[in-house]
């Protein structure tokens, strides 16, 4: 559960607003969830001018809430910027106070110009639209521009790529916060995958493609259901009736990364979401999961989540009551839509 000071979530609204940006910051952040409780996000539009501002697509919008309540934020999201156009000084000033007591600043897409502005991406990692790389190297050369990456995570900054890229870095941030089990559901809503192929930040978990004469999608499903299983590509392979070369194509053409690849993140989400579920043993949970050892399941967290098993569930445990009406209140729909 993060500190109460950081569900408090401000977006940026401001003339020239990026409609998309901001919708995904209100899809994630915005919306009542009932299965979460008091324990959610409280969500602000807020901006410098108090009238009426132009948004992409030909809409006027108009925030509720100031600068002064911006800056008070324990998590302020930039939905884009006029990259032409250089912040005002006072959201620049209000930004870096805001960091200097802790609070969390995000950006998407063209939005990490504010934040290279501020100084407080100096020497640190940030990523843009690929459009925008050589200008954000340019005009700030302390920067370590990563343009590879759906989004780039330094602990109290966080930037993400181009829009849609947006969805992925909002759903880590649910993710940090409140566990993979929680993120999925967010996921699910959306229609989204919870973790895309993304390079270094972040492991990956492509959607199952839609089924088609390859049969992919109900191999997936299949191997999923079967991770305890060795699930060799020989074995895969054999089960899609191809050649192992052919299907290692396949596989790659239909989900954008191997075969191998693609296990592993599967083996890893499944031990965050029984760590999350219960107190079963390390040792258990890795061989559950088609790890067999719990220094291979330590070696795949630490590779791609920065963290051991132990410490995760410590920070994700949840109790048996509150996942079972969670999951209830999931299954009979929300507030707003399925």
């Amino acid at each position: 559960m993060p500190p109460p000071e950081r569900r408090d979530v401000a977006a940026l609204v401001y003339d020239g607003l990026g409609t998309f940006e901001l919708g995904i910051v209100v899809e994630v952040f915005g919306l009542k969830r009932p299965e979460m409780g008091a324990n959610w996000y409280r969500f602000r539009a807020c901006s410098l001018e108090r009238r009426r501002l132009r948004a992409t697509g030909g809409l006027l919008v108009e925030a509720s809430g100031s600068l002064a309540q911006l800056a008070r934020a324990g998590t302020i999201i930039i939905p884009g910027w006029r990259v032409a156009d250089p912040p005002p000084a006072p959201l620049v000033a209000a930004l870096r106070r805001a960091h200097a007591r802790g609070a969390r600043l995000v950006s998407i897409c063209s939005g990490v110009f504010v934040l290279a502005a501020t100084g407080l991406l100096d020497d640190r990692r940030a990523t843009t639209h690929w459009r925008y790389v050589e200008a954000l190297r340019s005009r700030h050369p302390q920067i370590r521009v990563e343009p590879d990456v759906l989004y780039v995570d330094e602990s109290t900054i966080l930037t993400s790529a181009g829009s849609a890229a947006g969805i992925d870095l909002c759903l880590h941030i649910v993710r940090c916060d409140f566990g993979a089990g929680i993120a999925n559901q967010v996921a699910r809503r959306l229609v989204v995958p919870p973790l895309r192929d993304g390079g270094q930040a972040q492991f990956a978990q492509r959607p199952i493609p839609p089924d088609d004469s390859r049969g992919l999608a109900r191999l997936l499903e299949w191997a999923n259901a079967h991770l305890h299983r060795p699930l060799s590509v020989d074995t895969l392979a054999a089960r899609a009736g191809m050649s192992p070369r052919t299907f290692a194509r396949s596989f790659k053409q239909a989900t954008g990364t191997t075969p191998h690849r693609w296990l592993i993140h599967q083996r890893v989400l499944a031990a965050q979401q029984l760590l999350e579920r219960g107190d079963t043993s390390i040792d258990h949970i890795a061989e559950s999961v088609g790890l067999q050892t719990p220094a291979t399941l330590r070696e795949h967290f630490r590779r791609i989540l920065k963290t051991t098993p132990t410490a995760y569930r410590r920070a994700f445990f949840v109790s048996a009551r509150p996942a079972r009406s969670a999951a209830a209140a999931s299954s009979s729909g929300s507030s707003r839509r399925p």
